[in-house]
């Protein structure tokens, strides 16, 4: 048989399985580095039984960077883990690593080593009864793709939460799935009910009632729906076990820095800086903290005052540029980075970020968003174009999705409307403007007669309407 025959037949039996490398993670080639340094992290300092399915996803990562013999020692780590911990159910177990293996040696050109975890995963495939040769239905397989693509990032988001539902329809106590589903609610709850994640993270906190990380994300939520003392009580009880720990102090931070509390927040952030130094969230965070002791201070009215903003805003933009240096796709850093440079009166750098994410790719609808909105507020009280922030709260309106970032770009559009209406600038588009408004609010009636007394301006200006 000649060499390429047996390639393309290995290959098409290589298709069929069901592992990182038949997922389509939609990874950008700039998230690599920061994904590698993530996982690592996980490992590292997570005190989590998904360690086997960290170090599958991070030999993929290391097949990504050319560094296949790294990445056969990351699925040797993952196949010793499967060992110690899941030995009555390890053929099941090892399905992924055993893919990753057959994937790994395929592309180093040795077809020997990719046919033999081929017949590993066929042979299982025949003890389990699959109507298949190379997959089969198994919940440990679907769990592990749901948990390597939250862990991919928020375009791989919908396919996780889809993953980890299909488990839980045939396992719904599973408290490894339903942690997962948990999290990546979590993560998708933009909606401005607010509540879609409550359920499933109070649920797998009960199933998983050391998990500190859940702990702290139910917390946050509660924290959103007004429950603050109630969510205040979980932290506590977070911090005060090693669950998680590194998780915890990055979530409990963030709690503390919405109450307010900048300084404890801070506190928190160094700590778990310590174990994460390369933690692009973590500098994020950092800088939002940041961001928010320099817009305290009101109107700068003398030198110390300006001086004070003046450090917070150098303390924010180092950390800002530490996060888009890490991780070049992180939209709101760009984002936070250019709500700096305009407080400071930078507008050209302001410009110069947010250009850099408008002209973005596959950002999820939500975010899009909150884009949109933040330049429409930037045209609008820095730049004092009010044509520029119309045009941009109408593009963030047009992407059709229930978010916080709606509502904010409906109440800023509603108000400068009224605002224009009342200095008697440009009445008729502002009328029109403000029955878009009413109208996508689901007010009918006050749509209606916005948009009557925009006809009857028109009429009164065009009498041959």
């Amino acid at each position: 048989m000649s060499e390429n025959v047996e390639d393309h037949q290995v290959k098409d039996c290589l298709v069929q399985l069901k592992c990182h490398f038949t997922w389509e993670l939609v990874i950008d080639d700039t998230e690599i580095f920061d994904l590698e340094v993530r996982a690592l992290e996980h490992i590292e300092n997570l005190d989590s039984k998904n360690n086997v399915g960290i170090y599958n996803l991070l030999a993929y990562v290391e097949h990504l960077k050319d560094q296949n013999d790294k990445a056969l020692q990351s699925l040797k780590d993952a196949e010793s883990l499967i060992q110690m911990e899941h030995t009555d159910q390890s053929d099941r177990r090892s399905l992924v690593t055993w893919g990753n293996y057959a994937w790994v040696y395929y592309h180093m050109g040795r077809l020997a080593d990719a046919k033999m975890y081929l017949d590993r995963v066929e042979d299982t495939c025949k003890k389990f009864s699959s109507p298949f040769r190379y997959q089969m239905e198994c919940p440990e397989v679907d769990c592990e793709e749901g948990w390597a693509l939250l862990k991919c990032g928020g375009q791989n988001y919908k396919r996780a939460q889809a993953c980890f539902e299909k488990v839980l329809k045939a396992e719904p106590e599973n408290p490894e799935c339903n942690a997962g589903y948990a999290i990546v609610s979590y993560r998708l709850d933009c909606d401005n009910s607010n509540i879609i994640s409550l359920d499933p993270l109070r649920k797998a906190l009960k199933l998983n009632p050391e998990h500190g990380y859940i702990k702290v994300l139910l917390a946050l939520k509660l924290q959103d729906i007004g429950e603050e003392a109630e969510g205040e009580k979980y932290v506590k009880e977070a911090l005060k076990n090693k669950s998680f720990e590194t998780y915890v102090f990055r979530y409990a931070a963030k709690f503390y820095r919405k109450k307010g509390c900048v300084d404890k927040a801070l506190q928190l952030y160094a700590q778990a800086l310590q174990a994460t130094p390369n933690s692009a969230y973590l500098h994020h965070q950092i800088g939002l903290c940041y961001k928010v002791k320099m817009f305290q201070i009101k109107g700068a009215k003398n030198m110390q005052d300006r001086e004070i903003i003046g450090k917070f805003a150098q303390l924010a933009i180092g950390e800002f540029q530490t996060t888009i240096t890490d991780r070049p796709t992180f939209e709101m850093a760009y984002i936070n980075l250019a709500d700096v440079y305009a407080k400071i009166g930078q507008y050209e750098k302001a410009e110069e970020n947010f250009q850099k994410v408008l002209c973005m790719k596959n950002i999820v609808d939500h975010l899009q968003q909150e884009i949109h909105f933040r330049y429409g507020c930037f045209q609008e009280f820095h730049r004092k174009s009010e044509d520029k922030a119309i045009t941009h709260y109408l593009k963030g309106l047009k992407i059709e999705v229930m978010s916080f970032a709606r509502d904010k770009l409906l109440n800023a559009l509603e108000k400068l409307a009224n605002r224009r209406i009342q200095q008697n600038i440009c009445v008729v588009e502002s009328f029109s403007i403000l029955g878009l408004v009413h109208k996508l609010k689901g007010e009918v009636n006050e749509a209606l007669l916005c948009y009557e007394k925009a006809l009857r301006l028109t009429k009164h200006l065009n009498p041959m309407f």
